[in-house]
């Protein structure tokens, strides 16, 4: 499967101020449910990430929702690229399990 590049907004999960999430685009979170492998525990998705300048893998999860995947951004990243809750991310996915 090609890698998916888009832009999203860096949001804090509401309910844990660690945590910070990009939402992917509706059609990239459908290509990637349609043609991933199975989906691993709670129906994440195994995904090789960029950020700038900054690479990891990592999953993205179903979010009930929006009915897209949300992927997690590691504090690590956001302080390497100096990203704050409602910054842009311009970010591409590659699905690992397909």
């Amino acid at each position: 499967m090609e890698p998916f590049t888009f832009t999203s907004v860096l949001w804090r999960w509401p309910a844990q101020d660690a945590w910070r999430f990009v939402t992917l685009p509706e059609d990239v979170s459908e290509t990637i449910r349609l043609m991933s492998g199975p989906p691993r525990g709670f129906g994440s998705v195994r995904v090789a990430v960029r950020v700038g300048a900054t690479s990891w893998r990592t999953s993205v999860f179903p979010d009930a929702a929006s009915d897209c995947y949300v992927l997690p951004m590691k504090r690590a990243v956001r302080r390497a690229e100096d990203l704050e809750d409602g910054d842009l991310v311009t970010v591409t996915v590659q699905p690992l399990d397909s």
